[in-house]
Formats: C-alpha cells, structure tokens, sequence
C-alpha cells in the first residue's frame, strides 16, 4: 500500500471519527454509515487521480465534482439527468432541503429527528470536511493543517451538545487526528529507509545493527514526547468536565449547589425565556412526559416545574433560596384556610427517556412525592429539583397533590396579606416605566377589591384588550419589553404572564410567574400525554386563606380556573377601563373594535384571530430568510476570496523582497541581494521555469534567459542579480548592489512580455512558487515531531506497509 493511499484512508477515518460527534444531536445514527460510505468513494477519487497522476487542483476539482454528483444521487436524484447529473431543478432540490435543514436545526430540540434537510447537512458537511483534509494531509502532504477542519467540525458538535458523552467523543476525534499525524510522519520516514543510531549509545533493547529493537524502551525524547501528549490530552479532557455545559431540558439554569446533608445547598435562578420560545415553535409536538391521574377531569392539571418570584426589571427569575431533603409529606401550603373546598388526587408520571432537566413537573400543589434518585425540595416555590446531576430523563414517579376550589366570594373577602409577603411579592423595580402602572389602574378601575382587579387583568389579556397569541414575537422580559408588549399587543405566554405579574404587582397584589406545562392531551388508553408544545407560563396571584392561585391571561392556551369566570361579588363593576391613555405611544387599555365575540367563547379560546390579522401558524413569506441570505453570502465571498489569496500571497511577498533600502551593515545589503535571487527564482518558477538548486546562480540565470526568451535588457538584468548572488556567497567583501530591485523588475517585465495570455494569468492567480507555503508548514510540523519524538504505538502505523530502503 503506497504512503498516499493510506494518508487517505487515514483522513477518511480522521473525518468520520470527527463526525462522531454528531451521533447524539440527532435521534437516529444511519447517517453516519451513508457519510461514511459517500466519503469513501469521494476518498476513492482523489486515489485515482494522484494515481494518474493529475496535477494537484485537478486532482481537488475532480473530488469536488464526485462530491456534487454523489450529494445529487442521494439527495436530489428525481431531479436530476441520468439520477446523476446535476440539472437547475436539482440544484433547486438541494436549496430548498439546505434552507430547511436550516430552519430545522433552528426549531427541533436536541435529540433532532433525521428530516431530509438536516440529514443533507450532516452527510454534506462530512463530505466537505473529508475533501478539505484530504486536499490538505494528501494531496498537498501536510496533515498537520488538516486538525482545523477536524476541530471546526467536532466543535459544531460540542456546542449544541448536552455535555453528557463530551469526552467520549473528544478521544474518539482527537485518536483520529493522531492517527492521522502518525500515517503521515511513516510515510515521510518511509522515504529514507530504516533509522540508525549513528555512533550514539546504543540504547538497552536495541540491535547491535543500530536498528531499533521490537520490545526495547522507548528513547528519551520519545518517552518526553508520550509524557507531554499524555498531559496535554489528560488536561484537553479534565477542563471541559469541570466548565458548566448547556443543559438539556425545557429550562435554561444553573444549580449551584444541592448538597446531600439536610437542609443544606442553594438553588440559583432560573431563565426560562429562550427554552420555552423554542420548545414552542417545534414544528413536531415531541412527547415530554405521560401520566395518568385519578381526577376525573385534566382541566386544571397544569404541570408545574418552577416559580419566578423575582423581576429585577431585566428579567423574572427564581430566588436562590435554600433546599432540603424531601419529607414524607410536603406541609400544608401557604395561605391555604380550612374553609377553601380542595379533593385529593394521585398522579402516576413517566418522564420521556430524551427529556433531561433538573427540575421535577408536578401538579401544584403537590402533598407527597414517591420518587428514586437524588432529589431536594424548595419549600417556598414547593418544587424538587435535582442534586448532583440528578436529572428527569426516563424517571417514573407519584404524586399526591390537591385541588383548590375557592369560590368568587373567598377570593374577593380574602384579607390583606403579611406585610412580608406583601414586601416580598409586591416589589418592582424603579426601572419599570410609570406606564405599566398606570395602564393596570386604568384596566381594573371601578374595582373594589384585590380579586376583581385580577380578574379584570386576566380578561384584558385574554378577552377585551385586542391582544394576539404567536411564539414568533421577539423574546423579552424585561421592562421594555413589557412595555413593547402592551402597545403591540401580540406574543406568547411568557409575555401575557409577565405583564400581568407586573402589573398585579403596581396594584399592591402579590404576584409571580410559574413555569411548566398545560394539562395536555388524552390518548385511547387512558393516559394523557405532554408534549413540547404544551410548554406554558402563567401567573399565580396570592390571596390570603387561599394561598397562591392560578389565573390564565393567555388567549387560546390552557383553561381558565371556573373561579375567574364566576360574576363578581360587588355586580356593579365593569370590565370596561374607564379611561384610555392620552399619549399616542402608550398601550391601549380599550377593547379592540373589531372584538364582537361573546365573552364567555373568549375566554375559552372559540374565536378565532382578531379580523385583519394573520393566522398564529402562518408560514412567512417566500423567499429565504435574513440568516440564509447572510450565509449563503458570506459563503459566495469566501469563494471569491479564497482563490485570491495566492496571489495576494506572492504580491506581499515581492514588495518585502524587493522594497526597502540596502541597509546600513554588510548583512543587511548581503540579505537584501539574496532576498531580490530568491524572488527571480520564484518569478522564472511562476513562469514555468523551476527552480533547481543544484547550479550556480549564473548556470540558474542563462537557464532561466533561454527558457524565457528573454530580451537583451531583461537578459542583462538577470546576469547583474546573478553576479551579486555571487560576489555575496564567495567575496571577502561583498561589494553594494545598488537597483538589484529594479533589476528584478525587469526581468518579470521581460517575462510578462514574452509570455502568452495563458501563461501571464496563471503567473498572476495561480503563481507556482506559492506552494512554498505548504512547504514551510510541512517543514515547521516535521521539526516539531523530530524534537520531541514520536509515541512507541506509533509502530502500529509504521507496520501497515514495509519500509522502503533508499540508496
């Protein structure tokens, strides 16, 4: 097997190792074997033609090519002449599933299903990143520079991952690469034969001969080397596993402690926002959980996960307040008096095995929670969070909660609360706008008590305030933000639930906002299933001998608690604001005109968009979005860009080398004589003329003047540079060269002159002596490795081929 085909094999395993992963952001593997399979007759191509062999861009454009028309026979063969060839509707096909893999990847939660477009985008990104390290490792021989692309692709994978198998994957594209380098420093050693030890010591272990021995120790700088590799990849695995990583639940949160002694650890706030923007717009309603309940109605059975009791004005979070182990029986709620009618229920839940956050969904107000695993309870918010990594993914448990019944007439004659609680819940930030305050006093005037003020801000939202529900509206929770919202009035539940949590607020009612989920929906068996999309936040209003109470601002989502639709105890209040707010720019507190639907079908979410609005799941309009418009953009420019940097390259590198004064010591003069050599060189080889370092610097110059046909001055020119070449490498005192750089001038005029357009452009785009780059890299990487030395397990690469003796 000759060096390049097992570079080959090697980078092709290096990209498919890389891909690796990938595996856990998508819910089945089968892409990777058809990546895999595609990469390797793409591999198989390059093969052939080095084989041929063909010139070096040749050889990567004939990859491409085979790359193309293998993505055009998996993904847009319908289309496409023969199955095959690429036609203009198949590369519409291939448009149209890159611009939905986008948008999928945008809106399905992790572990993503394998549509069509994603799976374009994993098995074409493979192929791509497989075709840029061939072209690096094989093609140009230096597979150093090929560990870019590996770790741009790995890296895609680390971020979007939950941080569960992180360091599995890790070893897995990090063995690759090495085995990459490994494959690499064989072939370049295979070239000189076997590696004696001169005159040295002869180490213990190794023949008489000077050849290394089979089982002996390794050298020393071997030994140095492994150790270095061993630390540096020991720390590459250690750090990330103590830096914090995204989570994979519905809530974005950090849990600072939780330890295992009673009474002790914290828990830190919580930003739902985002996470449950984008569990809401999943185009698939993925099952969160399932359960069963012996209730005979799922009406009120919101499924609760976490209350934010504290608005700082940017943001509502949870306090970080202090955790305990879970008691037997959860104690009586808060507030909650002997005369509020309540019936116990239990509950049997089974969280889905993909579903993995730590906080634990639970019907409020839950009395007793029977469940295995490494669980804390919040007694103030009443949830369970996780300790030590203790996350909901696959968990079974039960819950024995209650229902609250309170009537109209409780609710209004409910007493005023504690003035802790009332300092606690009441608070608003001095950020918040006088607006939001003085719109809710307009929208609850007339009413008599707390009860009827949070009825009326439930109805403003959810029934005569002109509001509109769609999870596309810009995400915020802040005081702006609230603000936008009441003069646009359009969003989903965490803005309907967060105005009016602040709004309850400035009207002196405790308030905060629960996070969970809506009961869900019934299957034939009896249970009830949860999905993504039933992701939901709501307010929760406290009323002395109650406790805290749920109410439903959010039209057509969820129920509204039969309490709130109750006549008012007074009868003499209106839901109607008596005053509508003088400036133009504040939110209106007036119904919308348009609103003729009966109240009681508003309230249960029976009328349908407000005339003159879209629908809330109206696609948008044709035509690619801002995002696929600036990738496919920038996309465009690096392949503008990129084919230019060569000649960038070699115009920068001819004004260093010809520009400047002679210096003011002998070796400055002496290194900008052999700088102006070095650029005719490179000048002739742009030409067509290579380089050959065995002649002399006047043997190099009449080669280059016949081979160009160059004119008398340009001929003479040459000579000049050549005979300071001279006098720099064999006089005791190198006389000045003065215009050496002009004279360097002329000859590549004497050569654009006798060149044909052909030869003149390649010179310019495509200069030869470009590949030095390449060349330096190589050399740099090789002298790093014959430093330090090589690991012992690399004889399992050197033993794929036999070495071939040279001389």
């Amino acid at each position: 097997m000759s060096g390049s085909v097992r570079l080959a094999i090697c980078g092709a395993l290096a990209t498919v190792a890389a891909a690796c992963a990938l595996l856990p952001l998508v819910d089945k593997p089968g892409w990777l074997v058809e990546a895999a399979l595609l990469l390797a007759i793409q591999s198989t191509v390059g093969a052939l033609a080095r084989r041929v062999p063909l010139a070096r861009p040749l050889t990567v454009a004939a990859q491409a090519v085979a790359g193309l028309l293998l993505l055009t026979l998996a993904f847009a063969r319908g289309q496409a002449f023969a199955g095959v060839l690429p036609s203009p509707r198949a590369f519409q096909e291939l448009g149209r599933l890159l611009e939905q893999g986008t948008v999928d990847v945008g809106q399905y939660a992790i572990p993503a299903p394998v549509t069509d477009g994603i799976r374009l985008l994993l098995v074409g990104g493979v192929l791509v990143i497989g075709l840029v390290v061939d072209v690096l490792a094989v093609t140009y021989r230096s597979a150093a520079p090929a560990g870019l692309p590996l770790l741009a692709l790995y890296s895609v994978a680390a971020g979007l991952s939950d941080g569960g198998r992180d360091w599995l994957w890790f070893l897995v594209a990090a063995s690759g690469y090495l085995l990459l380098l490994l494959a690499e420093g064989r072939d370049r050693l295979s070239q000189w034969g076997r590696v004696f030890s001169g005159g040295a010591a002869r180490p213990y272990g190794m023949a008489p001969s000077g050849l290394a021995a089979g089982g002996g120790p390794a050298p020393a700088p071997v030994r140095t080397g492994r150790r270095i590799g061993a630390l540096a990849l020991g720390i590459a695995v250690a750090v990330p596993a103590m830096l914090p990583s995204l989570d994979g639940g519905l809530l974005d949160q950090q849990n600072d402690g939780g330890g295992s002694g009673g009474g002790s650890g914290t828990i830190s706030a919580v930003n739902p926002l985002v996470s449950l923007q984008d569990s809401l717009n999943q185009p698939q309603n993925r099952e969160v959980l399932r359960y069963r309940t012996s209730s005979p109605t799922t009406q009120d059975m919101y499924l609760r996960i976490v209350a934010l009791d504290k608005f700082d004005g940017e943001a509502w979070k949870s306090s970080e307040r202090h955790v305990q182990d879970v008691p037997d029986n959860l104690p009586t709620p808060s507030g909650l008096g002997p005369s509020v009618r309540v019936s116990s229920i239990d509950t049997s839940i089974k969280a889905s095995d993909w579903y993995a956050q730590n906080w634990l969904p639970l019907p409020y107000p839950a009395m007793k929670v029977e469940i295995d695993g490494r669980w804390r309870y919040e007694p103030e918010g009443r949830t369970l969070v996780g300790d030590r990594g203790q996350t909901t993914r696959g968990v079974r448990y039960q819950v024995n909660s209650l229902v609250v019944e309170p009537t109209a007439g409780q609710l209004a004659a409910a007493p005023r609360p504690s003035a802790k609680l009332l300092r606690e819940y009441t608070k608003v930030p001095d950020s918040l706008p006088a607006v939001v305050a003085r719109t809710a006093r307009q929208v609850t005037a007339g009413s008599t008590n707390a009860y009827e003020q949070a009825v009326k801000l439930q109805d403003y939202f959810a029934v005569n305030g002109g509001f509109r529900y769609d999870t596309r509206v810009q995400s915020g929770s802040g005081s702006t933000a609230i603000v936008k919202f009441l003069r646009q009035k359009e969003g989903f539940c965490v803005h309907f639930s967060f105005a009016m949590a602040a709004m309850a607020r400035t009207l002196g009612i405790p308030a905060r906002v629960a996070v969970g989920f809506t009961p869900g929906t019934a299957q034939a068996d009896g249970s009830v299933s949860v999905g993504l999309k039933d992701a939901h936040a709501w307010p929760e209003l406290y009323f002395e001998g109650v406790g805290w109470t749920r109410f439903e601002p959010t039209p057509s989502r969820g129920t509204q608690p039969d309490y709130t639709m109750e006549q008012t105890p007074s009868g003499d209040s209106t839901d109607e604001p008596t005053q509508a707010p003088t400036a133009s720019e504040e939110p209106s507190a007036a119904p919308s005109a348009s609103d003729t639907c009966a109240q009681d079908r508003k309230k249960l979410g029976e009328c349908g968009a407000v005339p003159g609005e879209q629908p809330d799941n109206t696609s948008s309009s044709g035509g690619w979005s801002m995002s696929t418009r600036v990738g496919w953009s920038s996309f465009a420019a690096l392949l503008l860009v990129i084919p230019m940097l060569p000649m960038l390259w070699r115009q920068r590198l001819r004004s260093r080398r010809l520009g400047g004064s002679g210096g003011r010591t002998e070796q400055d003069a002496a290194d900008r004589i052999l700088a102006a050599w070095r650029e005719l060189v490179d000048t002739a080889w742009d030409f067509g003329i290579a380089p050959d370092d065995s002649q002399t610097s006047r043997s190099a110059v009449a080669r280059i003047v016949r081979g160009a046909d160059l004119d008398q001055e340009a001929a003479e020119a040459a000579r000049r540079v050549a005979t300071a070449v001279e006098q720099v490498l064999y006089a005791p005192r190198p006389r000045p060269a003065p215009g050496i750089g002009d004279d360097v001038r002329l000859v590549l005029a004497g050569f654009r002159a006798t060149s044909g357009r052909w030869a003149r452009l390649r010179a310019l785009l495509a200069p030869r002596s470009a590949v030095r780059v390449v060349w330096a890299a190589s050399a740099r990487w090789s002298a790093l490795v014959e430093r330090w030395g090589a690991p012992r397990w690399a004889r399992w690469v050197s033993g794929l081929r036999p070495s071939r003796q040279r001389g």
